[in-house]
């Protein structure tokens, strides 16, 4: 599965790190145990919930495939609390077995088919501990939460150290099916410098997510709609699935 440019490149994982930050979701992953154990942290990305797992005493593995977030993440990390490994979902092999998985930021959409998705999940299951917990999360395609995906309802600004004010926006290019294509455009308003990147999202229905849980060997799930722990429905804007391995 290739990597999306925005995550591959390292000029463009700064920018994505820069507009991004995890609210009431971080906060829901940081809290969800108090007493420390082993994380595992599937797609990890620039590390922004990696990191306050491992400074809430955790001992935490930052999974993700590509290099340039994956260089972000190594430079927040100064005090080195955190074990990062540069592999695909599917293919990553440690030693050592977890005792919570998360996947955030919506991870798990980037698995676009039924394969990608069923040998991600099966991978994570062989590294779990018996009764321990998976937690990912995906936007409901009830929601259609990509119709508000436009640049005049995306589009953001901000200043970031040494490389100037840079403005953001989102634009859909394609939907069919359960996928959702769209790019991510940066512009550095000093010079002009257009940067984009295309990334495509699969908006699967609850009853799929559930299916290629058990398939993986998941047991049993319990689904929330939203970070404060209300129980999921149809009009639900999140799926959030909590799986025991």
């Amino acid at each position: 599965m290739p990597v999306d440019p925005a995550f591959a490149r390292f000029d463009m994982a700064r920018l994505y790190d820069a507009f991004n930050h995890h609210g009431a979701d971080g906060d829901f992953y940081e809290n969800f145990t108090q007493t420390p154990c082993r994380v595992l942290d599937i797609g990890c990305g620039t590390g922004s919930v990696t990191l306050r797992l491992a400074k809430r005493g955790h001992t935490v593995t930052g999974v993700d495939p590509a290099d340039g977030m994956l260089r972000v993440a190594r430079m927040k990390d100064r005090e080195s609390k955190v074990e990062w490994v540069q592999a695909p979902a599917a293919e990553f092999t440690l030693p050592d077995r977890f005792d919570l998985a998360i996947m955030t930021g919506h991870v798990f959409q980037v698995f676009l088919d039924d394969g990608e998705t069923l040998a991600a999940l099966s991978n994570i299951h062989r590294h779990m501990v018996r009764g321990g917990s998976l937690i990912l999360e995906s936007r409901n395609a009830q929601g259609k939460a990509w119709e508000d995906w436009t640049r005049e309802k995306t589009r953001e600004q901000r200043v970031i150290d040494g490389i100037w004010p840079v403005d953001v926006y989102y634009q859909i290019k394609h939907v069919e099916g359960e996928q959702v294509t769209f790019d991510a455009v940066f512009t550095i308003l000093d010079t002009g410098e257009t940067l984009a990147s295309e990334s495509r999202l699969r908006f699967a229905p609850v009853e799929t997510i559930q299916r290629l849980l058990s398939a993986a060997g998941f047991g049993e799930v319990e689904l929330l709609g939203w970070w404060d722990g209300t129980p999921y429905s149809a009009t639900s804007p999140e799926i959030i699935a909590i799986a025991r391995a």
